[in-house]
This record gives C-alpha cells, structure tokens and sequence, in this order.
C-alpha cells in the first residue's frame, strides 16, 4: 500500500488511476509517501520525511522548494503540456481581444446611457476610438516552443499571420509538432526585432526574469502587443507601462494583474486563467497520477523537474533497488560493488544524469536485504534509497 496525501482539490479523474487497493489517498493522509497538489506552497511547511515524491498537477513548480527536495533525493513531478491547449486558446482570445481593441471598447459601450437614439449616435461618435488591426500578415514572434509555444505558433499561422520561433532548447517531440512555415529566429532580439506581436511561453528562471525590458520592447513593430501567459516576472512592468504611456505598445496582455496594471485601459488581465478549464485540470491531474504512481509502484521517472528521465522495463520477477545520488565518479561502482559483496546477481542496470543529480535502477533476480539499501545509503554523495519488491508473477 501507498500513501498520498492531497493538498488541493484534484481532479476525479486523476484520483481514479490510484486504485484503492494499492493507494490511500486524502488530505488528512499521515506519513504520506508522496504529495500531490496544484497551488498549496509547500515553501511554508514541513515536508514529511516520509514523501518520496512530490506531484504537481500542472506545469509550474515555483510553489515547491525543488532544490530542497533534490538534496533529498525527492523527484519533483509536473504536468507539461498537459494544460497546453487551454493555454493555446486564451493566448488566441488575447491577441484578438487586443487587435481589436475590444476590452476598452466593451468600457465604452458599459458606460453610455439614454434612449437608443442617443446610444446610436454615441456609439457612431465613439467608435473611431476603437479603430484595430486584423490578424493575417502581422508578425507574431513566440519565445519558447515547448508544447504551449508550438500550439500557439500553429494556430497563429491558421490565422494567416507569419510566425516567427526561438528556443535554444526545443526537444525533438516538440520539433516534430511544430509547423514546417513557423520561421527560425537567430536569438531573442532577432525575433522581437521582427514582431509586431510577442507571446512569451518560458519558464521563471533567473535567464528570464525581467527579459521583455525596455530596450527590447522598443525593437518591436510599432504598435506592438505583448502577451505574458508564463510568469509575472519575466516582463518588466515598469517598461511595459512606459511604452503604453507612448503608444509604442497598443496592448499588453497577461494572465497576473498586479496593482501596477490596475486601472489601465490598455492592459487586459485575466485572472491567471490559463489553465483553468474542466479539461486542462482532468488531463494535468491523470498526468501526474500517472507518472507519481510509475515512481512509486516501479522507481521509473518520467516529466521530473528535478531528475533525469529514467525508464527501465520491470520484469515481474526482477527485485528493483532505486538509488538518487550526487553525479560524481565511481558511483556506480560502489553501489555494484556492493551488490556484489551480497552475492546478488544484476539482471539489468540504468544509469541517468541531469546536471548535479543521478539516478540509478539496478534489477536484481532474488530478494534485496534491507540492510543493503542502508550500506549503499551511507556512502559519500547517496541521497536516497528504496527497495521495491518483485510484483507476483
């Protein structure tokens, strides 16, 4: 049996791929094996010394202390991609929404009063204020073409509108999803230089905080419109007012409204919108469930923040040891070294690294002594250790 203590309301439908016959799952679960959660901030609490993974139902995990948990050896899970189309879709609204100048006229029209003969010539008066652009032939340029970014470069270019793309760390998968007519810029100021519109799809990194700043913005086509359904940080909002101050920007699109914004007609917010919608919080939370339950009932890793990926197919009679460790030399050899010292044979073996963090499935064919798990434990750069048992043939 497994333990997951939930500290948000998950999907139902996520919950249902932890069958009750091998997972109990609560808020009130004690000494819980791993946490699942989608806003909680596990920044201010304690996290039991129990959990052995950490799952969030979404993409973002700037709500977890992810290098606290690797030096633990706790592999941090999210949910990329999952929440992609609704993402997708509220970038399109936006952009729309902006060509059009639709926000500040919607004002407009919520304020007029009188009789329909005065609302009619009020509403003729008024409406050359609310001139806007249409879609096709504008220049979008996306920053990050991760499975957001390419979703939202595909449709832009459905929409007729050139599409440029910068992503110095695309993966082969997203390349594959990508439109053959999406055009490669040569870095970020390249691609900002050649669009009227921007939408940035990048993760909260120190790279990235403040990166749409007052000397790019003013590389932009004029009127531009930035759209910021990432994080709050990665734009400057000083800059951004300043270039709506001079009609450099015609809008500035987020989903983090900030007392800053408040107030300014040229700024639509939404209140962090993106991933909310029936289906986006279903698919996030099977996601997560699904890779949380992989970890636990086989040691496999897959969509971890913080460790490498590692899928090694387990035999139904294989014993399984998992082992997080500090990458550094002869690592390896110490842990087979030991498997060798108890006589046990190794069927199969991974080995994956990512940055400072390792991480190592060794299969085995007979029983692993606990005591084994505690020697390979206590050697210099081990952070954690778990034995998994062989399923029943």
């Amino acid at each position: 049996m497994f333990k997951i203590q939930t500290l948000n309301n998950i999907s139902v439908l996520g919950l249902e791929r932890l069958p009750a016959e091998r997972y109990t799952v609560g808020a009130t679960v004690a000494e819980p094996d791993a946490l699942l959660l989608r806003s909680a901030d596990l920044h201010k609490q304690d996290i039991p010394a129990s959990v052995k993974a950490i799952g969030r139902a979404g993409a973002g995990t700037n709500n977890i202390p992810v290098k606290n948990m690797s030096a633990r050896g706790v592999p941090v899970f999210n949910a990329p991609g999952a929440n992609a189309n609704a993402v997708k879709e509220l970038v399109l609204a936006g952009m729309l929404l902006a060509a059009r100048n639709i926000a500040p006229a919607l004002q407009f029209v919520s304020g007029l009063s009188g009789d329909d003969a005065t609302l009619h010539k009020l509403v003729e008066d008024g409406k050359k204020r609310f001139v806007g652009m249409e879609l096709p032939g504008r220049t979008l340029g996306v920053i990050g073409l991760g499975a957001i970014g390419v979703k939202v470069a595909n449709a832009a270019l459905e929409l007729g509108m050139q599409v440029w793309g910068y992503d110095p760390a695309m993966t082969v998968q997203n390349a594959w999803q990508l439109n053959s007519g999406v055009q490669q810029a040569a870095g970020i100021d390249d691609l900002v230089a050649r669009s009227q519109f921007l939408s940035v799809h990048v993760p909260l990194l120190d790279a990235t905080r403040g990166f749409i700043n007052t000397a790019r913005l003013r590389l932009m086509k004029k009127p531009g419109v930035v759209l910021n359904f990432a994080r709050a940080e990665i734009v400057d909002e000083d800059a951004i007012l300043a270039a709506l101050a001079d009609g450099s920007l015609q809008a500035y699109v987020c989903d983090f409204p900030s007392t800053k914004l408040q107030g300014n007609l040229k700024v639509i917010a939404t209140p962090h919108l993106g991933a909310s919608t029936n289906e986006a919080e279903d698919n996030c939370a099977v996601m997560v469930a699904e890779q949380l339950r992989e970890f636990l009932e086989q040691g496999n890793v897959r969509n971890s923040v913080n460790f490498p990926e590692a899928v090694l197919s387990m035999g139904a009679r294989m014993h399984r040891l998992c082992i997080a460790n500090a990458n550094v030399p002869n690592m390896v050899g110490q842990i087979t070294t030991a498997l060798a010292q108890r006589n046990l044979n190794i069927a199969d073996l991974l080995n994956k690294s990512r940055g400072e963090l390792a991480y190592t499935l060794v299969d085995v064919d007979s029983p692993i002594p606990a005591e084994l798990a505690s020697e390979i434990g206590a050697i210099q750069g081990v952070l954690s250790t778990r034995i998994i048992p062989a399923r029943a043939a």
